[in-house]
Parts: structure tokens; sequence; C-alpha cells
């Protein structure tokens, strides 16, 4: 796959990433969030949760997991860290979550540790 395809794709992840989180709830407040060390696909509140979702397309969940390497995850921490200031409320949780596009588990979006969608995550997570 080319870089062309391979953003495009990614793209449209992030679209089903949003659509699904706002389906359950969720405001998007910003995609593709960028800072300097960072960034973060999807910065999203429900109610006094913030979260900083980073969304990856891949065919299955292990692929998706593999593609979340201590790297990427420590730049969406990054992100969040430099992020929060700007989107946060007083009395806010932070949610870091990483998140694939998985066809393969039937789901638009779905947690990279199981078959949880990214806000039923942080739904349990922060009530």
């Amino acid at each position: 796959m080319n870089r062309h395809a391979a953003e495009k794709r990614g793209r449209g992840a992030e679209t089903l990433a949003c659509w699904s989180l706002r389906l359950k709830g969720w405001r998007i407040l910003a995609r593709r969030a960028r800072v300097p060390g960072g960034e973060a696909d999807v910065v999203a509140r429900r109610g006094s949760t913030l979260a900083f979702v980073e969304v990856k397309a891949r065919a299955s969940e292990e692929a998706a997991a593999f593609s979340l390497d201590e790297w990427r995850l420590r730049r969406v921490a990054v992100a969040a860290e430099r992020l929060a200031p700007r989107f946060m409320r007083a009395n806010d949780d932070i949610a870091p979550t990483p998140c694939s596009s998985s066809p393969a588990a039937g789901r638009a979006i779905s947690q990279t540790c199981g078959n949880v969608t990214a806000a039923d995550a942080l739904t349990r997570a922060c009530p």
C-alpha cells in the first residue's frame, strides 16, 4: 500500500472512530491534534472524562496491537500531557485509550486488548 492510500485508509478509520464515539455519547473536540513530540488522532469528551484516542486500521486485532508499540503510545501520552490544558475543565478525568479499526472484529472501533469498543472501555474505566 502506498503512502497516499495508507493516509486515506487512516483518515477513514478515524472518521469511523469518531462516529462510533458520537453514537456512544462522546463529543469530538479535535481530530489529529498535533503538538511537538506527539499527536492524538481524536480528542473526545463525555461528561467529565477527556479521552485521547489513537486509532489504527488493521486487518486483525493482533495486527492492530502489534502496531501500537511503545514509541507510538509515548507520542499519544506526550500529546495528552501537552493538549490537556487546552481541553480540560475542572474535575475532569483523563483516559488515554489506544483503539483500532478492525473489520475482523466486526466493529468499527475496538480496544486492542479485546472486543470492547473504546467508548465502552472508557465507560467502564470512568463511569
